[in-house]
């Protein structure tokens, strides 16, 4: 059966784009079709200044969140990445096979490096090595596919050189892995800087929808989306960013075509109104199964720990197998378990 890992960053509130982008997707196609993981990747949150018990609150929300999303721990397995060690052992044995070179062509490490040096400062090492990370979190587990938006995709692609690089040195031990790109609102952008992703850790709040946004808060910030000069609406992604933007969100929540769904408007007016309309729709059950998760906190507790003793399992072998190959002696006493990563 085909093995599915994702995760997601607790370093914001989630949004629209989250969801629309990523965790629906995982929720209503991923957890059937596939041995699915679904991971809380809280480490990551360390790359960069952060307050510690806020990421502790965001970790718990956004896993509530991804239940609230529709993920049925019976189906797939939902965990918090701190929680199970085997990431942090296979990411140095990854950095032993990484080079600087590769990490510093990484997009993300370029952009920000590049942001604090204009402000006189520098970023975290971790910064700079947390690609490797991510790329432990999915060999760990021999992930065939990793559902991710197209900002992630390099870090996948490096995942696949460095599990093709280890096994061609070391010998068989990693599946390689490939990205996977949902077609519609796998990038969803940000209402007021229609050529911005709507990330949950950017600051300009109005133009981020996010999850637990109050109807009347997400109206507002629909209405107040940016659009783009003249008023017919077509759907242009080049010239026409803003009402591109909108169109796409509007056909992820609907089902539609944006090409087709542009062509029912002649102003912008109907279009906000009806994305808003779409988008509220969309999120209320989410946000009525996160109040009634909220009101279980046991639930959630139970939910993480056997999620992190089933990955644990899963992860186990093949990163004791990673260590072998790698020439470390093994710990005495400790049975070998041959890895499922190499099926």
């Amino acid at each position: 059966m085909t093995r599915v890992f994702s995760g997601i960053k607790p370093t914001g509130h989630l949004t629209l784009g989250n969801y629309l982008g990523a965790m629906r997707q995982w929720a209503t196609v991923d957890q059937y079709r596939a041995d699915a993981l679904f991971c809380v990747v809280d480490l990551h949150a360390l790359t960069v200044d952060h307050d510690p018990a806020r990421v502790r609150r965001l970790s718990r929300q956004a896993a509530t969140l991804l239940l609230a999303s529709g993920l049925d721990p019976e189906r797939c397995t939902v965990f918090v990445q701190s929680h199970v060690d085997e990431h942090a052992r296979l990411s140095y044995l990854l950095e032993c096979v990484a080079t600087d070179g590769e990490m510093r062509r990484m997009i993300q490490y370029k952009e920000k490096a590049a942001r604090e040096q204009r402000r006189g400062g520098s970023v975290r090492l971790s910064l700079l090595t947390y690609p490797v990370l991510m790329a432990a979190d999915i060999l760990a587990y021999g992930a065939d596919e990793v559902p991710v938006g197209n900002d992630q995709t390099q870090h996948v692609e490096l995942a696949r050189d460095l599990a093709v690089r280890f096994n061609q040195r070391y010998g068989r031990t990693f599946v390689v892995p490939r990205a996977t790109n949902p077609a519609v609102a796998a990038r969803v952008m940000n209402l007021q800087d229609p050529d911005s992703k709507m990330g949950k850790s950017d600051d300009t709040g109005p133009g981020i929808v996010y999850l637990l946004d109050e109807p009347d808060v997400v109206r507002k910030k629909v209405m107040r989306a940016v659009t783009d000069s003249g008023s017919e609406v077509v759907y242009d992604r080049e010239s026409r960013p803003g009402v591109a933007n909108l169109l796409e969100i509007l056909a992820a929540c609907t089902g539609g075509e944006p090409a087709e769904l542009a062509r029912a408007y002649d102003g912008y007016g109907a279009l906000k109104r009806d994305t808003a309309d779409a988008v509220i729709e969309a999120l209320r059950p989410l946000r009525k199964r996160h109040q009634e998760l909220c009101a279980d906190p046991g639930h959630l507790e139970a939910v993480l720990r056997q999620g992190a003793e089933r990955a644990r399992g899963m992860a186990r072998p093949t990163v004791d197998a990673a260590y072998r190959a790698i020439g470390l002696l093994p710990a005495s006493g400790v049975e070998a378990v041959a890895p499922d990563a190499a099926r």
